[in-house]
């Protein structure tokens, strides 16, 4: 039996190096290409098995040069490598037919599960998809390296392509990125240009949440002065959002279910039937199957939007993301409140690592936002995240990218005051009355700078010391 082929295409000498040496080891047929050119002319000669090919190239990028391959060879496998981990790589290569995303740092484990799951796949021949050349735009991408996100990438890719009628159910705590993965979606779908339309299934009482959902005829109810149009008929055929749908009412359910099923409805007070073309994505918190058990949520309705189910993992779970989301946020804040900020201190950088974000993207976006607008000199230093009490750092030192001499001196009477204030917590075992006298304060004034410093104290943790 001969050995498979696998042919590396990449401008990088140490990833061909790499790469031979690994793929020479487990006992393959080894094949490069050093740009998208060249890959051509390999498949076209050699009928590679497997191919791992770099997005960014000279002469012939790797989209460029993936789209010309499956039109040479539908069923080779194209693994696609890049060291940008965002979503517009992701779904442009899984959009055009690539096999597989993989980032840069590549491990010898991830390439060879790669390897195995590539040849794998050519005992069984893909369907045909219709694929679409709409990139994503900067107002709607997700952000991020970690394996989790990858996933969900890969996931979004994949469903954006597929008819409307295949629902989506989008899992994940608040702040996770839902609705910025349901636009993902949209906008990569074959109908980007449609409306995508958003409604909070806890923004608006069950009565007008079944009018804004399905429209209304005049006179349905009071003050239904005129026929309105419901968010799925203003849909057309885009895509509508349901957020928050484990707090719909049972009434509600029963309807959205009918409306699934039969893909038509009645607006409210109407006898004619509309039908409904717009995909439809649902998103939620809760635990649906556990509300179902419960009898809070409809079993067949959970199945019915149950088809396709994308998690969106916690900031917490994403440990490797949270510096390329923050100076990503910089970057936008930078532009948007008119900043240069080159930035982040050390210990800054070190505070957002180890907070835990409850609130998830949406909470990092709004730390660092605050930061670029309140920050006056050119890096952003932990005091900006001072109400991260829950982490402690180490003391700073002056941050030598300032030469701002009015910030730098700013910064060491900041210091100054917060190592003065935490010496006299601890000399006076946080006893505040006693420490505002022996400071010739008033207490009101030592509860301001505490504040001011983000110093939270428990008298029974702080250390005795004796005068």
């Amino acid at each position: 039996m001969s050995r498979a082929k696998i042919l590396v295409v990449d401008d990088d000498e140490k990833i061909i190096f790499a790469f031979r040496e690994m793929i020479k080891k487990d006992g393959y047929a080894w094949l490069e290409a050093r740009d998208g050119r060249e890959a051509l002319k390999v498949v076209e000669t050699e009928k590679p098995d497997l191919i791992f090919m770099d997005i960014n190239m000279p002469h012939l990028d790797g989209h460029e040069a993936l789209r010309e391959i499956k039109s040479m060879d539908e069923t080779v496998p194209v693994i696609v490598i890049t060291g940008e981990g965002n979503v517009q790589n992701a779904i442009k290569s899984m959009k055009q037919g690539a096999f597989d995303y993989l980032t840069k740092p590549l491990s010898l484990p991830k390439i060879r599960q790669a390897i195995r799951e590539g040849l794998a796949s050519r005992q069984v021949p893909p369907a045909k998809t219709v694929r679409f050349e709409a990139d994503v735009t900067n107002r709607h991408q997700l952000i991020g390296n970690s394996r989790s996100i990858q996933q969900a990438y890969k996931m979004i890719g994949s469903i954006a392509t597929t008819p409307n009628h295949t629902s989506v159910l989008l899992l994940g705590e608040s702040g996770t990125g839902k609705e910025l993965a349901a636009r993902t979606i949209h906008f990569n779908s074959q109908f980007p240009d449609e409306p995508f339309v958003a409604i909070n299934c806890t923004a608006l009482p069950e009565t007008l949440l079944e009018s804004e959902l399905f429209g209304h005829e005049k006179g349905a109810f009071t003050n239904a002065v005129e026929r309105k149009p419901g968010k799925f008929e203003v849909a057309r055929k885009g895509t509508i959002f349901l957020d928050e749908i484990g707090d719909l009412s049972p009434n509600l359910q029963q309807k959205l279910l009918r409306v699934l099923q039969e893909r038509e409805f009645e607006r409210v007070g109407g006898h004619s039937t509309i039908p409904v073309e717009a995909r439809f994505i649902a998103a939620t918190n809760q635990e649906l199957r556990k509300k179902v058990n419960e009898g809070t949520f409809r079993e067949d309705l959970y199945y019915r939007i149950h088809v396709v189910v994308i998690e969106l993992p916690p900031l917490r779970d994403r440990h490797e993301d949270i510096l390329m989301l923050a100076h990503y946020f910089l970057e936008r804040y930078n532009q948007k409140l008119k900043k240069d900020i080159r930035g982040f201190s050390d210990n800054a950088l070190d505070l957002l690592q180890s907070y835990s974000y409850p609130g998830n993207i949406r909470e990092l976006e709004n730390l660092v936002e605050r930061a670029v607008m309140l920050t006056r000199g050119p890096v952003i230093l932990a005091e900006a995240f001072s109400d991260l009490s829950s982490v402690k750092t180490r003391e700073e030192s002056l941050p030598i990218a300032s030469t701002d001499f009015a910030e730098s001196r700013d910064y060491l009477l900041n210091l100054f005051e917060k190592q003065f204030l935490t010496q006299a917590l601890q000399l006076y075992n946080g006893n505040i009355s006693a420490m505002a006298r022996g400071c010739g304060m008033s207490r009101q004034n030592v509860h301001r700078l505490l504040q001011k410093h983000g110093l939270a104290f428990e008298p029974s943790s702080l250390p005795n010391k004796k005068t």
